[in-house]
């Protein structure tokens, strides 16, 4: 299976995804988390033809797959004084540990963000590790994502809406000099599936980017369907709650509370847990996975000069199979150092370098464009 944060490594990197971890898929198997572009818009470029392309290359690191390289390009703009910017963008991912990964994005805003559409479709091939009971267990998954969205705003801050998603995935263990499941074994490790679900976004943020005050509260529940294979259908809920205070001119510092709930057949892939819906930096997205999570994560952003800040950071979570059992196995927490530099004179947007270090002291690096929340 494609996992959604293919999607935030590939189409968000450039704001080709406008978001900022905030109001989004799950964060999975690949945890290239960046932030999108949005955010105030000068009145003179209203219009189709009065938008910018972006087209850069933007470097990764994620204790998931590896290092690598975004490479995109999306054209940027704005349909309504009143909404934030539409985007039409492709881009494609390389990573050492041989991950690939594409898609294309148009995701629009209009009527004064009444009305937001979000679509995507994306193929990828990756390469995980997944820790297990009885030991870490290489991967290997591919795949094609289709997502749309459509969300209707009752009032400026408050929207609600439906998304459909229909995604495709065979995945199968890599040893080395493993040879391919014949069929009809191969059954069990492909499938289909097509999700149905609600969102709901309370956001008063002052900015998209890089907000400074305000808070943001996205909820989403779906449920999925087996269409095929021998998976069971599964449903899913979970919500972020991220707020922003800015203490000072040059500070700022934003806090998340999130918790996740599946259903006792969600698969592996689409289970919660620390760095899948939540953002979470310290450990690998497949290390802590359950049905069942939450965390609460905070960062205090300070900016040097104009073009230079710096972060630090700590959060903690715990995952179970039920909501009583959270924290039979441990409370997991990460703490750390980021380094941001603004990449654009227009927009509030960082270039971002994270090491974390978590409570099995592994030290992880983190390479991405925006915030992390």
């Amino acid at each position: 299976m494609l996992r959604p944060a293919i999607r935030t490594a590939l189409l968000a990197s450039l704001g080709l995804y406008p978001c900022n971890a905030d109001a989004q898929e799950p964060s999975g198997v690949v945890d290239v988390q960046t932030g999108g572009l949005g955010g105030t818009t000068d009145d003179n470029n209203i219009g189709f033809r009065s938008g910018s392309v972006i087209v850069a290359p933007i470097p990764f690191s994620n204790p998931t797959i590896g290092s690598g390289l975004i490479l995109g390009a999306g054209y940027l703009f704005t349909i309504d004084p009143e909404s934030d910017p539409s985007v039409i963008g492709i881009a494609g991912l390389k990573s050492d540990n041989g991950s690939t990964a594409g898609g294309a994005s148009i995701n629009l805003a209009f009527g004064g963000n009444k009305w937001i559409i979000k679509s995507l479709y994306a193929r990828a091939d990756v390469r995980y590790d997944l820790f297990t009971d009885v030991g870490v267990l290489p991967i290997q998954q591919d795949g094609d994502l289709a997502r749309l969205s459509v969300s209707y705003g009752v009032t400026p801050d408050l929207s609600f809406g439906l998304s459909l998603r229909y995604f495709d995935t065979m995945i199968s263990p890599e040893f080395p000099g493993l040879p391919p499941i014949p069929p009809p074994f191969d059954q069990f490790l492909e499938t289909t599936y097509g999700n149905v679900g609600l969102v709901a976004d309370w956001d008063t943020r002052d900015d998209t980017i890089y907000p400074t005050t305000g808070f943001d509260l996205h909820i989403e529940a779906f449920n999925g369907y087996s269409l095929k294979g021998l998976l069971d259908d599964y449903s899913k809920a979970y919500s972020n709650y991220t707020h922003y205070l800015n203490p000072t001119e040059k500070t700022v510092v934003a806090a998340r509370l999130s918790v996740c709930g599946s259903s006792s057949g969600t698969p592996f892939f689409e289970q919660c847990g620390l760095g899948t819906v939540d953002a979470f930096r310290g450990f690998s997205a497949t290390q802590f996975l359950d049905f069942y999570s939450t965390s609460l994560q905070i960062e205090a952003r300070q900016r040097l000069t104009k073009r230079i800040g710096m972060v630090a950071f700590a959060g903690t979570g715990l995952v179970g199979s039920s909501f009583g059992d959270l924290g039979d196995e441990g409370t997991h927490s990460a703490y750390g150092l980021g380094a941001r530099y603004r990449v654009s004179k227009k927009f509030p947007l960082d270039f971002s370098v994270d090491v974390s270090r978590n409570d099995e002291q592994e030290n992880n690096l983190y390479i991405y464009v925006g915030q992390r929340f």
